[in-house]
């Protein structure tokens, strides 16, 4: 870090190339679901870097200076708090669409014992990485935001050890 706050050299899994960022395949962005509007098009990506050995990093929504559709209809300019998905919220979305998945017949590229990466706060003093399923990620408390996860496709032995630095002692 130089005097001025700016993170050299940060890059996403880590400045410590937590993983080797050649085996990452296209990056998706979880949305958030909201009443009636649970999307869920990111899977074929997800699927399709798993299908490839591939791991996927997953962005995660952000909702900064969004308005009501009451608001907006009435033309105020009145805008909700900030809403951040967090790394568990995404992982019980992943597990919804596994679910769903089952029950139309398809075996999905993923199950709830499947590795996951979580990592808040990158290159802030504060920041947090969690290695655990994706079952125990929907439960486990990342802390503040902002959050992004990686869903690992085929892990070399030097990434699973070094991953498995990051275990939590319970979640």
């Amino acid at each position: 870090k130089d005097p001025h706050g700016v993170v050299v050299n940060a890059l996403l899994p880590g400045k410590d190339n937590s993983a080797f960022l050649y085996n990452f395949g296209e990056t998706v962005s979880i949305v958030m679901w909201l009443d009636g509007w649970e999307p869920d098009s990111y899977y074929d990506k997800i699927a399709s870097n798993m299908e490839r050995g591939f791991h996927t990093l997953c962005l995660l929504d952000i909702k900064t200076k969004e308005q009501s559709l009451e608001n907006m209809m009435r033309g105020r300019n009145i805008f909700e708090p900030p809403r951040y998905l967090t790394c568990s919220e995404a992982a019980r979305q992943l597990l919804i669409i596994l679910e769903r998945k089952r029950k139309a017949g398809i075996e999905p590229v993923y199950n709830e014992s499947s590795p996951c990466v979580g990592l808040a706060r990158v290159g802030w003093d504060d920041q947090k990485i969690v290695f655990c399923s994706l079952k125990e990620m929907s439960q486990y408390d990342l802390g503040p935001p902002l959050h992004c996860m990686i869903l690992p496709g085929q892990m070399h032995p030097l990434e699973v050890e070094m991953l498995d630095t990051f275990k939590p002692a319970t979640v």
